[in-house]
């Protein structure tokens, strides 16, 4: 009885097998070195020796570096609410219309800062009073966040 040698009718010698074989032979290999220089790069010793800040690190510098992360319709979000606070609503509505003339990036964003300062006027000013400082500033922004406050 012979046996043919041909590549078709014997299973298991292609590419693929022999791709296979080399892998289950390196990857076990890989991951033990890649796990030992993992374990042996963390510094077990708990004084920390790199620039690499620690939790309690962060919570103390991470204050003075806040305010210049923030996103600039939060940082001009802030500065309205102050106006408000210490004008009125109409000057910080007229704000808010020369910052998106200047910047048309915020004009995506104008809408919902209108909307805070509406609701910031109620809690300042009562309804009926905020209602009367509304104008077209980003549509009618504002007159729906003192709706909003309202209910």
């Amino acid at each position: 009885m012979t046996h043919s040698i041909h590549p078709q009718t014997r299973r298991g010698r292609g590419p693929a097998r022999r791709i296979g074989r080399s892998l289950a032979l390196v990857l076990p290999v890989v991951l033990v070195l890649s796990g030992t220089l993992a374990v042996a790069s963390v510094n077990w010793s708990g004084t920390p020796q790199s620039p690499v800040l620690t939790a309690a690190d962060t919570s103390a510098a991470g204050a003075s570096s806040r305010a210049a992360a923030r996103a600039p319709q939060d940082v001009l979000r802030d500065k309205l609410l102050m106006e408000l606070q210490k004008k009125d609503p109409g000057a910080a509505l007229t704000q808010l219309q020369q910052a998106v003339n200047d910047r048309p990036s915020l004009a995506g964003h104008c809408a919902s800062i209108a909307r805070s300062l509406g609701k910031a006027a109620v809690r300042v000013y009562g309804p009926t009073k905020a209602q009367s400082y509304a104008r077209p500033v980003c549509d009618t922004s504002f007159a729906s966040g003192v709706v909003a406050a309202n209910d």
